[in-house]
């Protein structure tokens, strides 16, 4: 989803709905004018049986899906502005109709640094096959209880002004949390071992196509910079220093190494890089 610049001139306020089809936004700028992006995401009228009531979790179920959108939108409306204006816009929400329909005031503010090369480091996460990650700050080894695991993603998001690690739950495995790092996502998966103790099972790391945001989320391996080099070159880059590189779809795995590789899900189109990278200890041949 794209929220087209066009009016010229600088947005003041956003409209966000949802109906029983879909959702939309509304981008009113400070004369006016409104431009309308319809926004992927399924309706408000629940899908049950005809006279089925909606569940006591619909509700929630929409709240989420509205607090999703207002932050697609904030992302691509400052994206807009920024090319545009060379400004960023802060969108400050309010309820008109919790949790469906949303109004936003906006404030324009200096470009982040990040948008510029060489302003600020990213947050460069260095996997290590068979062992686990190196972070700015921290190891995170595939022996690390779940406790420490945890506590090294809050310091993560200490450092990167983000907030808390959000809980999850990950069919297969005992624990799963993740932390924002720019318009990135740092997330752990934990698993019980044979010994009854809870240790690190798996490393994602996952950034959309596009500005990713401050500080940026770089996932390195080998000296790869896995989601910023072209997916093409990456996989080659990989089977001509020997690994056995299975490609299915849009996912490139090399067992190996415990390394899975992801594109956008249809129906996003490709986007000619990988935008998720995993990471788990090598099962055994």
């Amino acid at each position: 989803m794209r929220i087209e610049g066009g009016t010229g001139r600088p947005p003041a306020r956003v409209l966000l709905r949802g109906g029983p089809d879909g959702w939309h936004c509304v981008v009113v700028d400070d004369a006016g004018g409104e431009r309308r992006t319809e926004l992927a995401a399924p309706g408000t009228r629940w899908s049950g049986r005809r006279d089925d009531p909606e569940p006591p979790w619909w509700r929630q179920r929409l709240a989420e899906t509205a607090a999703g959108l207002r932050g697609l939108v904030g992302e691509r409306l400052t994206d807009a502005t920024f090319g545009e204006f060379g400004a960023e816009a802060a969108i400050s929400w309010f309820a008109v109709d919790e949790p469906v329909e949303w109004e936003g005031l906006v404030t324009l503010g200096e470009p982040d640094p990040a948008r510029f090369p060489g302003r600020v480091a990213p947050f460069v996460v260095t996997l290590e096959p068979g062992r686990g990650a190196v972070l700015p700050d921290a190891h995170l080894l595939f022996s690390t209880r779940a406790a420490d695991a945890w506590t090294t993603l809050d310091a993560v998001a200490e450092l990167c002004g983000a907030p808390a690690p959000r809980d999850a739950f990950v069919c297969g495995f005992a624990g799963h949390r993740s932390v924002r790092v720019g318009r990135g996502s740092l997330a752990l998966s934990t698993e019980e071992g044979a010994d009854g103790v809870e240790r690190l099972a798996e490393i994602v790391g996952a950034r959309a196509p596009g500005w990713g945001g401050n500080p940026e989320l770089r996932l390195r391996l080998d000296g790869v910079d896995l989601l910023d080099d072209p997916a093409a070159d990456v996989v080659t880059l990989f089977r001509d220093l020997g690994h056995e590189v299975v490609e299915r779809g849009r996912t490139a795995r090399i067992p190996a190494m415990g390394l899975n590789l992801h594109e956008p899900d249809p129906p996003s189109p490709r986007a000619g890089r990988f935008t998720t990278v995993s990471l788990h200890f090598p099962s055994a041949p």
